[in-house]
């Protein structure tokens, strides 16, 4: 079925992985759209991955919908039939629980791991429907179906992105075209971790201390697999971890007085 597909948008494709994922497609000769802020780190994938296939760059934030449309609007005609849709942008923001979090980064991860997601996904759906053809996937988190301390709104904005999974897929019930979500847990060789700690280095490394986390790459081969699959299947949902990451079950509090029982 890959052989079928020409083009992919990738976004946040400039590290981590969305540029593993991109790496992974390019070997496919897939033509890619990288989209993410950073023009710079943007130019220099780009210009590793044209040995494969082209590539064409997009420096926009993705919240940016007016820019991103205009963008979109004017492909040049071997990148104008968008295949494939990688929605990978996204930011974790703040470690706190909800009564010391602040307004702004919530608002900012509804924007872009919500909004902007859905805003691009709205742009390109039309088209791969009426062609009969295309892969919208998605990178949730197993934030999305396990509650954790501090997860509070960037756990809630990947719920919504799974369920809008499901909810495409009803939609496009009688169409070729699939979605996939991809839901992954702990990823190191990110900026995932000095992204949510706002650049503090120690606290971005304690998260990953003692620990063999995913690698982008593992995420970027569920990506490359699911869309591989013969053109009557749908890979509706990937969830994985490394072996070192477990769901850790409901928290109790208990007074002091319990405590003492219990012990």
């Amino acid at each position: 079925m890959i052989k079928t597909y020409k083009v992919a948008v990738v976004t946040g494709a400039s590290c981590g992985i969305g540029a593993a994922v991109a790496r992974r497609l390019v070997q496919q000769g897939i033509k890619l759209i990288l989209i993410a802020r950073r023009e710079d780190k943007l130019s220099q994938l780009a210009q590793e991955l044209r040995v494969y296939a082209a590539c064409h760059v997009i420096a926009c934030d993705v919240c940016d919908h007016a820019k991103l449309q205009a963008a979109l609007s004017v492909l040049p005609p071997e990148f104008s039939a968008v295949d494939i849709l990688i929605n990978n942008a996204g930011i974790p923001l703040g470690l706190e629980p909800a009564q010391n979090t602040l307004w702004q980064d919530w608002q900012q991860m509804i924007a872009t791991n919500c909004t902007a997601l859905a805003f691009i996904t709205h742009l390109l759906l039309p088209s791969m429907v009426a062609r009969n053809c295309g892969h919208i996937v998605n990178l949730s988190s197993i934030a999305g179906s396990y509650p954790y301390y501090g997860g509070n709104v960037y756990g809630a904005t990947k719920a919504f992105v799974s369920q809008l999974s499901r909810n495409l897929k009803a939609d496009l019930l009688g169409t070729a075209v699939r979605v996939t979500n991809i839901e992954p847990g702990m990823v190191g060789g990110t900026e995932f971790s000095q992204v949510r700690f706002k650049g503090d280095e120690r606290s971005a490394e304690n998260v990953y201390k003692g620990a063999d986390p995913l690698l982008p790459e593992s995420v970027a081969e569920c990506v490359a697999w699911a869309i591989a699959q013969p053109a009557y299947v749908n890979i509706n949902r990937i969830e994985l971890m490394p072996v070192c990451q477990a769901p850790n079950g409901l928290a109790v509090h208990r007074n002091s007085s319990v405590k003492n029982i219990l012990a």
